[in-house]
């Protein structure tokens, strides 16, 4: 994970739990797939809004091709699917590629919970 930046993380079903456990304020975790252009549209946002944000929001990524068991314990039917998630718990979710003030607004809720 040398690769990655302290923002960013790609999850796989081994380090799921792990990394949402550890993690500090805000995580965005994003299901998506290579082949899906709603996803490739909010993907950006995502990043920029975690590069922004001085380490209170961390993007995760999981591509629900690769680990459709994390997909399937989340129940997600559609794609991209957001999940906010604070203290290793679900607070929020966002299906579909919303606009970033959506966005933004959704995670100052989370974070003041």
């Amino acid at each position: 994970m040398s690769d990655e930046t302290p923002w960013l993380r790609h999850l796989d079903e081994r380090s799921y739990d792990e990394a949402l456990a550890a993690a500090e304020g805000v995580v965005m975790v994003d299901f998506w797939a290579e082949w899906c252009g709603p996803c490739r549209a909010v993907a950006p946002i995502l990043e920029d809004l975690a590069r922004t944000s001085n380490g209170t929001v961390t993007l995760a990524k999981v591509n629900v091709d690769e680990n459709p068991g994390l997909a399937a314990r989340y129940g997600i039917r559609s794609i991209p699917t957001i999940l906010f998630v604070k203290d290793g718990k679900v607070q929020d979710q966002m299906v579909g590629a919303v606009p970033k003030p959506q966005i933004q607004a959704k995670l100052q809720a989370v974070s003041s919970k």
